[in-house]
């Protein structure tokens, strides 16, 4: 049985070990989505998640959300964090955006999360204010580089622009609503009722794709690492960290995905890393960090 130190050794390394796997969730959607379009590769992700998540319940025997409020919240909270976040980021990469200006853009949520907390309790710091400003220059700088000169998968347009805001949006949303409303419940359960709702909302849009989904050892791969790792382990561990009260320490770290995730597209995709690129991205890493310590 695992002893109390580990336990807390495993507590305190949660936050380090989501942010290590949702960096890959960008590269993911580069690696899959020359082979599926978006919306008819999530709605397999969803659905063999699902699968996955009902035969670990079944073996565990863990218990259901008993309160139909419980259900409610969860499929909202599903529907934003996984139909409206994947959704859009999946959308943003096929219309040819990279993954490290989509990680860098979605990257701003602690930013939106930040401010909004201290909207609603009344102030909004003038560091926080300082750090909004680094973190929209940065991104600017990062965006308008990519705008006509950015390679096949590399680019920026105002429609994957678009897609991508609605996630980070999505993502935004869903944390806060699932910080206010949910109670705390088992997160296999928990996770398999929000893919539930996901699919829901996912299906009917994989219909309506004409492009057919292309089974090959790459897309497999990408569909095996999204279920097992991303959803299974990712979208759990983030579960976990909100209902216990660990979000601020997700969103400390969270400014650290864009770097590693355009660090992993420059090795596998060889998307440029040029001086325009790092400065950016180290603006809005520096906002970021600067809204966050603020909001304490």
């Amino acid at each position: 049985m695992p002893t109390p130190k580990a336990d807390s050794l495993w507590i305190r390394a949660m936050p380090a070990v989501f942010v290590l796997i949702w960096s890959t969730g960008f590269i993911v959607a580069r690696y899959g989505m020359p082979h599926a379009p978006p919306m008819t590769f999530l709605a397999w992700r969803y659905a063999l998640s699902i699968a996955a998540f009902g035969v670990w319940v079944a073996l565990a025997r863990v218990p259901w959300p008993r309160q139909r409020a419980q259900w409610g919240h969860l499929a909202v909270t599903g529907v934003l964090m996984h139909a409206g976040y994947l959704g859009g980021v999946w959308a943003a990469v096929k219309a040819g955006m990279g993954a490290g200006l989509s990680a860098l853009i979605v990257g701003l949520q602690p930013v939106l999360t930040a401010v909004w907390l201290s909207a609603t309790g009344g102030r909004v710091a003038p560091r926080q204010w300082l750090g909004l400003v680094l973190g929209f220059v940065g991104l600017v700088l990062v965006v308008w580089h990519k705008f006509g000169h950015g390679g096949p998968g590399d680019s920026a347009t105002p429609l994957n622009l678009a897609y991508a805001v609605a996630a980070l949006l999505a993502i935004t949303a869903g944390t806060l609503y699932q910080k206010r409303y949910l109670q705390p419940c088992d997160v296999r359960t928990a996770n398999t009722v929000q893919l539930g709702a996901a699919l829901l909302v996912t299906l009917p849009l994989a219909l309506l794709e004409a492009e057919p989904m292309h089974w090959n050892a790459q897309s497999a791969g990408a569909m095996a690492w999204s279920v097992l790792g991303l959803t299974l382990g990712g979208s759990s561990l983030l579960y976990l960290l909100i209902q216990r009260g660990a979000a601020a320490s997700v969103t400390s770290l969270m400014y650290l995905v864009p770097p590693c995730t355009a660090v992993l597209a420059w090795v596998l995709f060889g998307e440029p890393i040029t001086p325009t690129t790092l400065a950016g991205t180290a603006l809005t890493a520096l906002g970021v960090a600067l809204v966050v310590r603020g909001g304490r």
